[in-house]
């Protein structure tokens, strides 16, 4: 099943393993089951310190534990866990097997003191970028602390597990058999969740820290390249960001990034948050910035930005990069079937969707990319766009044309979402040509038109676009003295990672330079490391 090439790697991963790992297989006799079976025996066979044995007395047939020999710490996999997860797979062996986390110290510490029984249960899918971070989280959780307890199940094969709890996007986590949350987390949002002291804690350590020379609000691909540039001038620089990568995590492929032929959002991500810790850049995640004070109307004299937590940060200049999210179709029913059927994300929930009749909104190169990687799972897919025509590139029109399960239509002005309570069960558009309504039998419903910009907390305090973006020169300014911008949320056109990172570095020298010419600056010309 391995390749040679990954047992070789494999092997010199598993050579880490200080601990005795006991794997534990619960098997049937369908295919899936011998496929997963010599998996594990291929995996066994790289390290002595492996044992494989059979004991097919777990509820899920397809499924195995890592446990280590003579404790309580394991982690359960209910699948086969390859693409995505397969690095989640890897981790949990070296994890088990006594190899140290890279989490910091004061999140493990968190996660030991924990008290309570949590028995978590995750439902993730193969193509689904988001999963893996929330799978390894939980599983390191696991074997740092043994009250808590982890199963993965693959989606997918567990179809009936499915349909009964009505999973319809994924990652889907579980905690004592309720619904615990949903979508991308990290270990930090989770340990937030559980420990309600967390955030308080965070908001005095915030509110105790001081000025910074340069602050960046946001932690995409803009925000990592501002703070980058900006402590490299050697400035006190900090990035509060609510998630560091930004919408960078939910993408799938990026092909376009020059000199880096293919990779996918989350490592990018990954690669953007340790190349800013690098330069010793204090980095705050999970804060959301709520409400930004000019310095004018500060009694510090310096622009603040205030924090849902509570906290307040303070800074001689301050760089947003608070980017974009998806834009919502805005009509009745979307909120109530939000992952109910609703998604915003192909690539994670298409396989949740197999056998079924989905539709999907907007003609642009999202909307029939999404379209012709769902025809590949789904039994149907509808694309509906509000425009006479698609608006994606014409080798992707080609593409989508020539798959048999897919119809188009255009002209369309998507109206209501319908569902019996518990799930979707169809759209209404109406037909913008002749104004008659119509209505689509579904299952699913993915959303893919554009972009909105996270700017509704900065409404009144300095000047926006009718589209809600920030205006900024050429120089990254904003209508605020000392207050820059970067990225999706302005105004400059083209929202591309490149671009982001580009405009990003010219706000923080932008900012580097509003610093030196001003009378309270403490960074001097000559401190400044060469860029």
């Amino acid at each position: 099943m391995l390749d040679a090439s990954l047992k070789t790697q494999l092997k010199a991963y598993l050579e880490k393993v200080t601990q005795p790992i006991e794997i534990v297989a619960s098997l049937d006799d369908s295919a899936k089951s011998a496929e997963l079976n010599e998996l594990l025996e291929e995996i066994a066979a790289l390290s002595g310190r492996i044992t494989l044995v059979r004991r097919d007395d777990d509820v899920r047939k397809l499924s195995f534990a890592i446990n280590r020999v003579g404790s309580d710490i394991g982690v359960r996999f209910a699948g086969i866990p390859l693409g995505h997860e397969f690095t989640s797979l890897v981790l949990a062996l070296l994890q088990v097997g006594g190899h140290p986390s890279k989490a910091a110290a004061d999140v493990i510490e968190q996660v030991q003191n924990l008290d309570g029984d949590y028995r978590f249960e995750t439902y993730f899918s193969l193509s689904c970028q988001n999963c893996p971070d929330v799978v390894q989280a939980l599983n390191l959780m696991s074997v740092l602390n043994p009250k808590i307890r982890h199963v993965a199940i693959d989606g997918a094969l567990y179809q009936d597990e499915v349909e009964a709890r009505q999973v319809m996007s994924v990652p889907t986590v579980y905690l004592n058999g309720e619904v615990f949350d949903q979508g991308r987390m990290s270990l930090e949002q989770i340990l937030a969740k559980l420990d309600t002291g967390a955030t308080r804690r965070e908001a005095e350590k915030i509110k105790a820290k001081e000025a910074f020379d340069v602050l960046v609000v946001g932690g995409g691909p803009a925000g990592a390249a501002a703070a980058i540039y900006a402590a490299r001038k050697g400035i006190r620089t900090g990035v509060a960001a609510e998630r560091f990568g930004g919408q960078v995590l939910d993408t799938m492929a990026i092909e376009n990034f020059i000199s880096v032929p293919y990779t996918e959002g989350p490592k990018l991500g990954a690669a953007l948050e340790q190349h800013v810790k690098e330069y010793g850049v204090d980095v705050m995640n999970l804060q959301r910035a709520t409400k930004l004070l000019p310095a004018s109307e500060s009694a510090s004299g310096l622009v603040e930005v205030q924090l849902e937590n509570g906290a307040t940060l303070k800074s001689k200049t301050v760089i947003l990069s608070t980017g974009a999210r998806w834009r919502q179709m805005g009509v009745p029913g979307e909120d109530d079937y939000r992952n109910k059927g609703v998604a915003y994300c192909p690539h994670c929930d298409g396989p949740l969707f197999k056998g079924k009749r989905v539709a999907v909104i907007g003609g642009g190169n999202s909307g029939v990319e999404a379209a012709i990687d769902l025809a590949g799972i789904v039994a149907h897919v509808t694309l509906v766009e509000f425009d006479g025509k698609l608006r994606a590139d014409e080798v992707l029109q080609r593409k989508l044309r020539s798959l048999p399960n897919v119809d188009v239509i255009v002209s369309a002005q998507s109206t209501e979402v319908l569902g019996d309570g518990q799930k979707v069960t169809g759209l209404v558009y109406k037909n913008r040509t002749d104004g008659v309504m119509h209505s689509l039998a579904l299952e699913g419903i993915f959303v893919q038109i554009g972009l909105l910009p996270n700017t509704e907390w900065l409404k009144g305090t300095l000047e926006l676009s009718p589209r809600g973006e920030i205006i900024i020169d050429d120089r990254g300014q904003t209508s605020l003295p000392g207050v820059f911008a970067a990225g999706d949320a302005t105004t400059v056109p083209y929202k591309q990672i490149v671009i982001a990172m580009g405009a990003g570095s010219t706000a923080a020298l932008s900012a580097f330079d509003h610093l030196i010419r001003s009378p309270l600056a403490s960074a001097k010309p000559e401190a400044a490391i060469a860029a």
